[in-house]
């Protein structure tokens, strides 16, 4: 004869300690819960306004150049060490972890134009205005030893940008072309041009480490790959590209920042029109740099603010500003996701969060556990007019208010004038360009 026997396992029901809740049986049956959804609802509104209460981004500034930063690298190998080029010719190192900085050297006579770290992180290259390269240790001098470059290459012109190569040593300085040179050389290994035009950045691609894009001041984005010696194929746009940046996690994917106030992502396979336009800047675009996850870049603009992108999306999900910071020129996005460094034209650093309301430190498994259900209702419930409004709502300078419902009046007139000409013309003698082909002028192969 079998006897049913009921049993239960007193780790489901007996507390650990006394401070511990009561622990609950849950029957996740839907039947059950016919008011869940009201339930969810609530609490995703909740999250959300609690996500805007706790947002507050801005962490630090580093203090301590005396003119503008120009430029800023990102060592390749440690997280808190970042490296900045002032408008003075001054370079210094700085520990983010201290938040202050650690070596300054005085690098080069006029503005310090561009500088990147070696891939192995041991030394770094700059370049200035007067017309070299050196390469500097990565390291603080010895007690009694000079603070000396390792190599000083002396140009013919100014060179106005560099970036490294991601495997061999072997790096690219542009200026008025685009130079190859090995590290062992004090003459390039091959030089690039296509067009007659000053160029003003250069970046390898860190997947496909042969390949190169530069921006050139003749409104070209031109793409040159390293084992021919030549020049791939060229985008002219209406207006100049100030810098570009790869995508990390997709090698063909590049994006384009633009004096036209907007920033541009590109397929390079297919340059007849860019796979999405960034519009929310309201001045020049100056730097981009992109998330190392790929899902994500930041720019950096002429308005006085940064914004952070996803790449899917035609606008900013976050705007960081303060009443102090003026023209951000440069732009890093850290190496573990959480930061993001921007230097600006009044001598200052800036640390942010790369999440603006995340909570820093460590955090409880149950911590954990709320703010991965948070999420989800947030991402569930988002397109709910309440939560939208919440979720979407910034607060931003008045300058930037301004500009932005004046460019709205002003891009609602010229649609309206479009329209109207459409309307009172030979049909199909005004044709619809969509909003991706307009700024494009023509592909050169």
């Amino acid at each position: 004869m079998r006897v049913k026997v009921l049993s239960r396992n007193p780790d489901d029901y007996v507390r650990e300690t006394k401070l511990d809740l009561q622990r609950v049986p849950r029957n996740y049956d839907p039947a059950l819960h016919p008011f869940e959804v009201a339930r969810e609802y609530t609490r995703a509104l909740n999250a959300t306004k609690l996500e805007r209460v706790f947002a507050k981004p801005f962490l630090s500034s580093l203090d301590g150049h005396r003119d503008g930063v120009n430029c800023m690298a990102k060592h390749p190998k440690s997280l808190s060490t970042v490296l900045s080029g002032a408008c003075d010719g001054e370079v210094k190192i700085w520990n983010l972890t201290k938040r202050q900085c650690i070596r300054t050297i005085q690098a080069h006579e006029g503005f310090v134009r561009g500088m990147c770290a070696r891939f192995c992180g041991t030394s770094f290259f700059t370049v200035g205005d007067d017309k070299t390269v050196k390469q500097w240790k990565m390291e603080s001098p010895e007690y009694g030893e000079e603070e000396e470059p390792i190599h000083t290459i002396l140009g013919k012109t100014v060179y106005t940008g560099i970036d490294h190569h991601w495997k061999e040593p072997v790096f690219a300085t542009c200026g008025h072309q685009v130079d190859i040179w090995d590290e062992q050389r004090t003459s390039p290994k091959c030089s690039l041009t296509w067009g007659f035009d000053s160029i003003s950045s250069v970046k390898f691609n860190p997947i496909e480490t042969y390949l190169l894009g530069s921006c050139a001041s003749d409104r070209n984005i031109v793409l040159y790959d390293m084992r021919k010696s030549t020049p791939l194929k060229k985008v002219i746009l209406n207006m100049r590209t100030n810098t570009l940046c790869w995508n990390p996690m997709e090698a063909f994917i590049f994006t384009a920042a633009n004096e036209d106030y907007n920033l541009y992502t590109f397929d390079m396979r297919f340059l007849e029109s860019p796979v999405m336009v960034h519009m929310d800047h309201v001045s020049a675009v100056l730097d981009v740099d992109y998330s190392p996850t790929g899902k994500e870049f930041v720019s950096a603009s002429f308005d006085k603010s940064i914004r952070i992108f996803p790449v899917d999306k035609g606008h900013s999900r976050e705007v960081y500003h303060t009443k102090r910071m003026q023209h951000v020129i440069t732009v890093k996005w850290t190496s573990d996701n959480k930061y993001i460094l921007c230097g600006s034209d009044e001598m200052n650093i800036r640390l942010w969060k790369a999440n603006a309301s995340e909570k820093l430190g460590v955090l409880a498994p149950r911590e954990k556990a709320a703010m991965n259900y948070n999420q989800k209702l947030k991402e569930k419930f988002q397109f709910h007019p309440q939560i939208r409004r919440i979720a979407q709502h910034r607060h931003l300078p008045k300058s930037i208010y301004g500009q932005i419902k004046e460019q709205r009046i002003m891009r609602e007139a010229r649609r309206r004038k479009e329209l109207n000409r459409r309307k009172h013309s030979k049909p199909g003698s005004v044709p619809l360009v969509p909003e991706r082909k307009k700024h494009i002028v023509a592909v050169v192969k």
